[in-house]
């Protein structure tokens, strides 16, 4: 019986997705590293360069068997997973993937990237007039916001603000004790 091949996350070093996708595709692989236009300022002039949308993150569909020869490839770092294990990304997330940033080549928009946060979460405000606040996700808004609460334990009391996800970032697990 053969294997069935999935989709994963592959990390790399800095600057290295586009070679270690083309290593891995002279390999046999199938790769796949969204890339976006972005217009580059030298000292002398301007130029339109293809940046990956993921920095950092090449694409890579493979059988489980196979993790370690794509961690041969010179540049790669670790294939993100769960608990040890290579993580499978579905094909529909791919797929969607692909979609968008055929959209953002079509359209010329550059997106900012945004963390994915969860209702639940310790968030910490990383710019905006909130930067530095920490709180907690309550729930995702209208127009791509989030509703955070910042609260008060010791007296019961909570606060409760929308912003932009983009200003926030997950607060690390070693630190969430510091939020509230």
């Amino acid at each position: 019986m053969k294997a069935e091949t999935s989709w994963y996350a592959l990390y790399t070093r800095a600057r290295h997705e586009k070679r270690v996708a083309e290593v891995l595709e002279q390999r046999g692989f199938d790769t796949y590293l969204p890339l976006v236009p972005k217009v580059s300022q030298w000292h002398d002039r301007k130029k339109v360069v293809h940046w990956p949308l993921f920095p950092g993150y090449v694409f890579v569909r493979f059988r489980s068997g196979n993790a370690s020869r794509v961690l041969a490839v010179p540049g790669s770092v670790q294939i993100i997973g769960v608990a040890g294990q290579p993580a499978p990304i579905p094909d529909e997330e791919i797929d969607n993937v692909r979609r968008f940033a055929a959209c953002l080549a079509e359209t010329g928009i550059v997106p900012r990237a945004a963390p994915h946060v969860k209702r639940g979460q310790p968030v910490s405000v990383e710019s905006g007039p909130f930067a530095g606040v920490r709180g907690v996700v309550l729930e995702h808004r209208a127009a791509g916001r989030v509703l955070i609460q910042v609260g008060l334990d010791a007296i019961g009391q909570a606060l409760k603000i929308e912003l932009d996800p983009r200003d926030l970032e997950p607060v690390p697990t070693s630190e969430r004790g510091r939020a509230s």
